[in-house]
């Protein structure tokens, strides 16, 4: 154990506090106020002390190591701004020769276990940093008089390395991301917390950026399977990724075809000018889920079933009206053409048949969120709001959402019959027709 005392005195006790040994270094001031103790968790000799002595109008930084149980220390304060007096120093767990320092005025960082240290302010305010603690790769960063503050993301820092300041862009292998529900407000609020992002997180960097540079970034399983992809010259804007020269955010919000990806491991792609890195992450279950991951497999294949079907009876509306649009025009053509008095007559039939099974799929009479009031949802719109009652949670499909699941599928499955009956026999028919009257498909009125 070590101990730290507002004298000035370090101590160290090696049988459990039997016996103490006075360690203080030598070189520290007399009257410093030992303000924390950080032990290294790599080595169990080596440890951090920070000291104030601002009570006394001494506003340097005193920052001290050892590697040898306090036999001899190092001052390690180099690049701290001199009137910065140092209230804490931390280690990061999981990269070594990695320290965090709060100072009176702010944030610093180390990469060489205290031998240089650079500002890490990033959006931090101008505040003293009373304490400092790491969880789950988070840095918690307590002030006095401006909350707590939180870098949410440190395995950035942990894969950072001399060996990538050369290259032209850098993926780095984004952090494990829970698959669990909520949301961020596009805009931050100026009285409240801002929740973390939900989704994968994925940092990158572009060393030079150019308006011709095309950048992409693609999400996939394992077997390659793509589930998400985006890039900056997409026209679409679910699909538009924005870059900028420097350091890059991208979240995932982990849904492929609607349904959230299960729990596992998948792939990460960036793709610049057609040189692409790749990186892999884990999507692991929300510790508060009340369901097993068997549980959530149900929700999934539950949520994809019915997305494949809506997908269906999507496809088949945009042919309908594709179909619809190109027997007007024919009707326009040839109306009043007494040749093509009955084809014209079978069109306006076949436009009611094709009409009645977009009906049934779809409503096609709303147009404002208060019209479902005097035009009921047809099909597609009741097996959608099916899907998104039972996405709210982890929880599986009860029975009675598979039955109405199922009741629903089949009576879409029963119009895309129908549609399909129309397609293969009423077209080919008027085709057929079409080319036995030897009419013209192409022609310029004079």
């Amino acid at each position: 154990m070590w101990v730290g005392s507002d004298d000035g005195l370090v101590h160290i006790t090696k049988d459990g506090g039997q016996s103490w040994k006075n360690i203080t270094p030598s070189g520290m001031p007399e009257w410093s106020m030992i303000n924390s103790i950080e032990p290294s968790a790599f080595d169990e000799g080596t440890c951090c002390v920070a000291a104030t002595r601002y009570k006394l109008g001494d506003f340097r930084p005193y920052l001290y190591k050892t590697t040898d149980y306090g036999k001899t220390w190092s001052k390690i304060t180099n690049g701290i701004n001199n009137e910065h007096f140092t209230r804490v120093v931390r280690e990061d767990p999981k990269r070594k020769g990695l320290l965090y320092a709060g100072t009176e005025t702010g944030m610093y960082i180390s990469f060489d276990d205290g031998q240089n240290w650079s500002p890490f302010q990033l959006n931090l305010p101008i505040v003293p940093i009373t304490d400092l603690t790491i969880k789950d790769n988070n840095l918690i960063v307590a002030t006095q008089g401006r909350s707590l503050w939180i870098v949410d993301d440190l395995t950035v820092l942990h894969q950072m390395d001399n060996s990538k300041k050369n290259m032209a862009s850098v993926l780095y292998r984004p952090k494990d991301a829970y698959r669990t529900k909520g949301s961020v407000s596009k805009e931050p609020s100026k009285t409240e917390g801002q929740n973390h992002p939900n989704g994968v997180v994925t940092h990158f960097y572009l060393k030079n950026l150019s308006e011709k540079d095309s950048i992409s970034i693609t999400y996939t399983a394992m077997a390659g399977d793509t589930l998400a992809s985006y890039n900056n010259k997409s026209e679409e804007k679910d699909k538009k990724l924005e870059v900028k020269k420097g350091g890059n955010t991208h979240v995932w919000d982990t849904r492929g075809k609607g349904a959230k990806a299960m729990p596992g491991q998948y792939k990460v792609s960036l793709d610049v000018n057609g040189n692409s890195t790749s990186q892999t992450f884990n999507i692991i279950p929300d510790p508060r889920a009340e369901v097993s991951v068997a549980d959530m497999q149900k929700q999934f294949d539950f949520i994809t079933d019915i997305n494949a079907t809506i997908e269906k009876a999507h496809q088949s509306i945009k042919n309908i009206r594709k179909i619809n649009a190109q027997l007007d025009a024919f009707t326009k053509q040839y109306k009043g053409n007494e040749q093509t008095k009955d084809l014209v007559e079978k069109v306006k039939k076949m436009k009611e048949k094709f009409s009645e099974v977009e009906k049934a799929l779809y409503q096609t009479k709303n147009r404002s969120n208060q019209d479902p009031l005097n035009f009921p949802v047809r099909l597609n719109n009741k097996l959608g709001h099916l899907n998104s009652l039972v996405a709210i949670d982890d929880f599986p499909p009860t029975e009675q959402d598979v039955a109405v699941k199922n009741e629903l599928t089949g009576q879409i499955d029963k119009q895309l019959k129908v549609f399909n009956t129309l397609v293969n026999k009423e077209i080919e028919e008027f085709n057929s027709a079409f080319n036995n009257l030897k009419l013209k498909y192409l022609f310029v009125e004079d």
